[in-house]
């Protein structure tokens, strides 16, 4: 199970990042349910970590433009597993989305220091 809280009306969680032949950084994370991707990672912090570049891709925003954005590599632990990820440099905060949320249920109490709990569908 992964534990987070609730600030400011928005759930977040910490997410720890293994850049290559480094310790893992812990960042923390918004839960975005209507992003559809994976992670999202400002480019300054992409660029600190050293993530290495996938490719360039064409993001559809929630008002329906679309932006060209770079896909960076980042492994991830989720539930004390290493996973491989896309994220996409873009924001200024990161963000979970629902591609990493799969198969997980997501239970949020949305007041001040309320709690966000993460745990996989048996």
């Amino acid at each position: 199970m992964i534990h987070g809280t609730v600030v400011g009306l928005q759930a977040r969680m910490s997410l720890i990042i293994l850049p290559r032949e480094r310790s893992g950084v812990e960042i923390e994370c918004v839960i975005d349910t209507g992003f559809e991707g994976f992670l999202t990672l400002p480019l300054s912090v992409i660029t600190a970590l050293g993530l290495p570049y996938l490719i360039s891709i064409n993001a559809n925003l929630a008002n329906n433009s679309s932006v060209e954005t770079d896909v960076y590599l980042a492994t991830v632990v989720w539930n004390g597993v290493e996973r491989n990820i896309p994220a996409l440099a873009m924001g200024s905060r990161p963000l979970i989305g629902t591609a990493l949320l799969e198969d997980y249920h997501l239970s949020i109490d949305f007041c001040e220091g309320g709690t966000v709990l993460v745990d996989e569908i048996l």
